[in-house]
């Protein structure tokens, strides 16, 4: 390229500089394209149909909106969790793949087997999303109205009791567990391959009681056929406004949520962080999205990619020490 083309490429690369800051537009970072430039995968942990497929889809949608791009879930649901996470940290850290990341995946579940990846150096968190507290569920024909009463039956009939989870090392497990240590009694854990076995055998009698997701159990609770004695959240649900809080029964620090997080893979670039944490804070201050939360008996679980971080980090530690209570920790 002689002088005379290399002065006038210059120019004009100088002119359009610029224009942009006179439009108040940054230039891009060299090999940089805006982002995000194509639709946006959103991976869920768990197979389509449940609990974090609602919120994932509504949190899709919105991102969508704030991101100018389609958000598309991508359910890839198995290994406890660990198959969608795992994909996710082997993605590539450029922001078009994201984890809609729960408690299982980058907590429990690496803390009870060996899996590929870590739970927490392998991701970079853009923020909170939601945290799903369990309520405590008994089966009416146990006669009992309050958890004083349960505990006292209980101690009482030592070996009597069994509660339903959805499976071992899940929040519905060691929720109830949690509660079980602080009160004292021995309660036969019952473990099935999912909410929805767990649920069908309480209501039919076959188990006493359970540590269940409020969204799966509140119409049951509404026709009578179960009976919330406490709600694990950090205050009353409006769903169920006479129901205690585990803390205000006297239990606080058994409560045990299905928690999630929105996370890239660790790499992604800082400015992509921004651009999502920005979208998200979006999202969290759409009144459809809180009303989206407590249809489904969750709260919001707001937080900086730091704060979200050091929760997932603090949920490690907490729960380590249960697991190695209940001797389930990887050896």
């Amino acid at each position: 390229m002689n002088h005379t083309r290399r002065a006038a490429l210059a120019h004009a690369i100088a002119t359009c500089v610029a224009l942009g800051a006179a439009l108040g537009v940054a230039p891009l970072a060299q090999g940089r394209t805006a982002y995000p430039t194509r639709p946006v995968t959103l991976v869920i942990p768990y197979a389509a149909g449940g609990p974090a497929d609602t919120l994932a889809r509504g949190l899709a949608h919105r991102l969508a909106s704030a991101l100018g791009q389609p958000v598309i879930v991508d359910a890839r649901g198995g290994g406890s969790a660990t198959i969608g996470t795992g994909f996710v940290a082997r993605a590539r850290p450029d922001g078009q793949t994201l984890l809609l990341g729960t408690s299982a995946g980058h907590v429990v579940t690496p803390l009870m087997q060996r899996i590929p990846y870590d739970g927490i150096a392998d991701f970079a968190f853009v923020g909170g999303v939601a945290s799903q507290p369990s309520v405590l569920v008994v089966h009416p024909d146990l006669g009992v109205d309050s958890l004083q009463a349960l505990i006292a039956l209980a101690a009482r009939e030592p070996g009597r009791l069994n509660y339903a989870s959805a499976g071992t090392g899940g929040a519905t497990h060691l929720g109830a567990e949690a509660f079980l240590q602080r009160a004292r009694i021995k309660v036969t854990h019952v473990p099935y391959g999912g909410a929805a076995p767990a649920l069908k055998d309480l209501l039919g009698g076959q188990v006493q009681m359970g540590m269940l997701n409020l969204a799966a159990t509140q119409a049951f609770i509404e026709q009578g056929r179960l009976k919330a004695l406490a709600y694990g959240g950090s205050q009353r649900s409006p769903l169920l406004p006479r129901v205690p809080t585990l803390a205000e029964a006297g239990f606080g620090g058994a409560e045990t949520p299905t928690w999630y997080t929105l996370a890239a893979p660790r790499g992604t670039p800082p400015d992509v962080i921004e651009k999502l944490r920005v979208a998200l804070s979006e999202v969290q201050a759409d009144a459809s999205w809180q009303q989206l939360l407590v249809s489904q008996g969750a709260e919001a679980l707001n937080a900086s990619p730091r704060e979200t971080t050091a929760f997932v980090q603090a949920d490690k530690v907490a729960m380590a020490k249960l697991l190695g209570s209940l001797d389930l920790l990887e050896r």
